[in-house]
Formats: structure tokens, sequence, C-alpha cells
């Protein structure tokens, strides 16, 4: 009965007491739906609009900058790569028509300004130079016998002079004799005629080397221009040698012996050897700043990781808005790719201190830098 009694108080005792809180495990909260989530926590979806906000704006300002610097950069320094390298292509054509006889050159050759190029055939040219100079030849001598009519002419006129003065001399003597009486007439009548007789014979004399000397002055002249188409026909010889008319390479060799070579058609091109340059299309709104005499940089796509130093040479003053088969304006595509470009002018450039060891091509591309 007394134990009983003791386990009736003890759970007495229980039911009393409050429950312990274990310190390591804390009682879970009780899940009511009802109860609302606390303010500072933010639901998943606003964070990740937040997050997406803040993208936008960083590209956005991003993007913003880069215009802002690409704009600001054209008041420090303008590049395109729209550039590439040139020289003088000089076509050498003959000036005479025939026959080509040689070619002394091969594609792709280097020559010295004077090398001998190809040969005409000079055969038709020296006929006719030989023909020439033989009637040159015939007309030198027909001067010789005019000058020496010319002397005999003026032998007789010479003599017709001296006759004239005897006989004149002689009528001034014989007149005041005469009028004394102590010559006759008659006799003074004779001496006037051969006086008469002799100024006829001067003035025949006088006519004679007058003519002489027309004869000599027209034969002269049909020397002269003997001796002018000589010189033609000799020039005409000396351009059957097509010589080269500056340093440089041969390139797109076609000429072959026997080809006819016509007047002034170009037979061979040749690349100038001291005529490098670069052009460089910049757009419209950058070569206010340039001047010439300005320092640029020039990157050659065939010596690339290599910047070269070059100067302004150059800025067009203008530049042609249609494309024209003969023209004296350039011409500069303003679009690719169906993409309408601004307006570009064309900026020569030319390298300084160049290297032996750099080789330019003509029409090979470039780069450039131009520092204002």
């Amino acid at each position: 009965m007394a134990e009983q009694d003791t386990i009736i108080a003890l759970s007495a005792e229980a039911r009393t007491r409050p429950p312990s809180i274990d310190p390591v495990s804390p009682a879970p909260l009780p899940k009511d739906a009802d109860t609302p989530a606390p303010a500072s926590v933010a639901p998943p979806q606003q964070a990740e609009a937040t997050g997406y906000r803040r993208r936008v704006l960083l590209v956005l300002s991003a993007v913003l900058i880069a215009l802002l610097a690409y704009w600001a950069s054209s008041y420090f320094f303008a590049y395109t790569n729209d550039a590439y390298v040139t020289s003088d292509f000089v076509s050498v054509a003959p000036y005479v028509s025939g026959r080509i006889a040689s070619v002394n050159v091969v594609d792709n050759q280097t020559v010295k300004e004077g090398d001998l190029l190809a040969t005409i055939d000079p055969t038709p040219f020296q006929l006719a130079l030989n023909e020439k100079q033989a009637k040159k030849t015939e007309a030198e001598a027909q001067l010789a016998v005019d000058r020496d009519t010319i002397t005999a002419a003026q032998a007789q006129r010479d003599d017709a002079a001296a006759k004239l003065r005897l006989a004149s001399d002689n009528v001034r003597r014989a007149t005041p004799i005469t009028t004394a009486g102590f010559y006759s007439r008659q006799g003074l009548d004779t001496l006037t005629a051969k006086e008469q007789e002799a100024k006829a014979t001067l003035a025949d004399g006088e006519a004679a080397i007058a003519k002489a000397q027309q004869t000599l002055t027209l034969h002269q002249a049909t020397v002269a221009a003997i001796d002018t188409e000589i010189a033609y026909l000799q020039w005409q010889l000396d351009q059957t040698k097509l010589l080269a008319p500056a340093d440089g390479t041969i390139t797109q060799l076609t000429l072959r012996v026997g080809d006819q070579a016509k007047e002034n058609a170009p037979l061979i091109g040749l690349i100038d050897a001291h005529a490098w340059r670069i052009y460089a299309n910049y757009k419209e709104g950058v070569i206010r700043h340039m001047q010439v005499g300005d320092t640029a940089w020039v990157w050659l796509d065939m010596y690339p990781w290599h910047v070269h130093r070059s100067t302004i040479q150059g800025i067009a003053r203008g530049i042609s808005r249609e494309q024209r088969e003969r023209k004296l304006l350039p011409y500069v595509e303003p679009t690719t790719d169906w993409i309408r470009l601004e307006r570009r002018f064309p900026v020569t450039l030319v390298l300084q201190d160049q290297s032996p060891d750099v080789v330019l091509h003509m029409g090979s591309d470039a780069r450039a830098f131009i520092f204002y």
C-alpha cells in the first residue's frame, strides 16, 4: 500500500514540473501556413529581378563608355585598315613600229635605268637612213658646184668692174680735150659706148652672182631638210632599242620574239623601285586633324608585328563620287558588304629609314596609325 502511494506522488510531481530545454537541439517551430514570413527576407524572384536590372545597367554603361571613348579617340589618333602599298607603274611603249627581234629580260627581273629590255628589227630604219645619207652626199656635192659658180661669177663681175673703171676714166679724160678741140667727137663717143658696155657687163655679172647665191641658198635649204630627216631617221633607229626608263622590276612579261610592236602601245610593265608609298583611306571626320609632314606608323601585313615610321606626304583634296574608266580624281568605294561607309580620302604616306631587308610589293595590305 505504501509503495502505491509513492508511485502516485511521483506521477503528480512530473505533471507539475516544467519541460526541460535541450541546449543542443532547439525545438522546431510549428508549421502554420497562415504565419507571414519575416519582412527582412526577400523572395527569390525579387532578388533575381534586382540582379538582372543591375547587369543591364552595367552593360548599357559599358556600351555608352565605349561609344564615348570611340568618339573621343578621333581627337587623339586615327587608325585605318583600308591601306595598301603602291608605287609608280611604268608602261614601256616603243616610239616606232616593227617586229620584235630580241627580248633581253625575263619576268620579275630587277633592272637599272638604261638597261636594254628588248630590240625591234632595225633593218628598215637603217636602210631608210642610208638612203637619206646618200641624198645628203649628193646635195653637198651640188653645194660645192654652186660655190664654184658664185666664185666664177664674182671673178667676171670684178673684171667687168675693172673695165668699167677704165672706160669711165677714159671718158673723163677725153671730155675736156674734146671740148678744147684736141680730140675728135667720134673718139669721145666711142669711149662713151665702151663705158656703157662695161656698165652692162657689170650688171650682168651682179645678176649672175645673185642667181648663183639664190641657187646655193635653195640647195642649202635642201641639205638642211635632209639633215632633219636624217636626224629623225637616226632617232627612229635608236628607238628600236627599248631601254628601262627607271630602276625597277619587270612584271607580267608576255613579250616574245616575233611579236609585232606598235607605236605608243605598251609592251613591258615596270614597277618603279624608288616611288614606294602607302595609300591609306581615312574617314572624312579625322583628316582635318592631319598635316603634311606629320609622323604616321604603318603595319605591313607582309611583315607583321613590326611598325614602320612614315611621314604624311600628301592629303587628297578631293575624290570622285562616280567610278569612271578615266579619272583624274581618286575613287574610294563608299560601301562594303552592303553597308554604306563614311566618305574616305586617300592620305599618302612615305616610309622613313626603310630597312633594305623590307621588300615592298605593289598592292599588298597595310594598316596605319596617326597620332595628333
